[in-house]
C-alpha cells in the first residue's frame, strides 16, 4: 500500500522539460553581422527574471551609453547625467511614455518600465542623442555582438517564438518573429535581414 502510494505521487510530480543550447546568428542583407540587434525566445510558461540590481544608461559625451538596454518586466532604469551640459530625456513609445525634464549633471532620474517591449530614447535638447530600453517578458533575451550572434544554453526544448529587433529592421516593430522547434539537441539557425 505504501509503494502504490509513493509511486502515484511520485507520478504527479513535473519534471522540467530538458535543457537545450540555442544558437542565433544575426546578419544583414549582405551577409555581414548585425550587431546591436537584440534576440529573444519566448517559451511558453517561462517568465521574465526578476529584476536585479542597478540597471543604468548614462548620458555621456552627448550620447546615451549604452545605446540599447535589455531590463526584465517591472525593472528601474536610472538615466544619470554625466556632461556638463543639461538634458531632457523623453519616449513616445507605446510600451512606456515618459518625460524627465531638464536635469545637469551628475543628476538622475528614474523609470519604472512596466510593459515589454522596444522604447525609443531621445533628448529634447540634443536631437542626435538617440538609444533603447529593451523591456522583455523572457529570461533568454541577449544582444548580439560584432559577430551577430547570441548563444544560451538552458532553453527548455520544444515549441517557442523566436524574435529579432534591430532599428534597422523594417517591419512593424523593427522585429521579426517566427516559431522554433527546439530538440533537445538543440537549435542552431541564421536570420538574415532585408531579404
Amino acid at each position: 500500500m505504501f509503494r502504490r502510494s509513493a509511486l502515484v505521487a511520485l507520478a504527479s510530480v513535473a519534471t522540467p522539460a530538458a535543457a537545450a543550447p540555442v544558437a542565433i546568428t544575426v546578419q544583414g542583407p549582405g551577409g555581414e553581422p548585425l550587431a546591436g540587434a537584440v534576440v529573444t525566445i519566448e517559451v511558453p510558461g517561462r517568465a521574465a527574471p526578476a529584476p536585479r540590481g542597478a540597471y543604468l544608461i548614462e548620458q555621456r559625451d552627448i550620447q546615451f551609453q549604452p545605446r540599447v538596454l535589455i531590463v526584465p518586466v517591472g525593472a528601474t532604469v536610472g538615466f544619470p547625467n554625466r556632461d556638463k551640459v543639461r538634458h531632457h530625456v523623453y519616449s513616445f513609445s507605446r510600451p512606456k511614455k515618459f518625460d524627465l525634464r531638464l536635469y545637469g549633471r551628475e543628476d538622475t532620474r528614474s523609470v519604472v518600465f512596466d510593459k515589454p517591449g522596444p522604447v525609443a530614447l531621445g533628448c529634447n535638447i540634443h536631437d542626435l542623442m538617440s538609444g533603447f530600453v529593451f523591456v522583455t517578458a523572457t529570461p533568454f533575451a541577449a544582444q548580439a555582438g560584432t559577430t551577430g550572434r547570441v548563444a544560451w544554453t538552458d532553453v527548455p526544448a520544444g515549441g517557442a517564438v523566436m524574435r529579432v529587433w534591430h532599428p534597422s529592421i523594417r517591419a512593424p516593430g523593427n522585429s521579426l518573429s517566427r516559431p522554433i522547434a527546439v530538440g533537445t539537441a538543440g537549435y542552431a539557425t541564421t536570420v538574415t535581414i532585408g531579404r
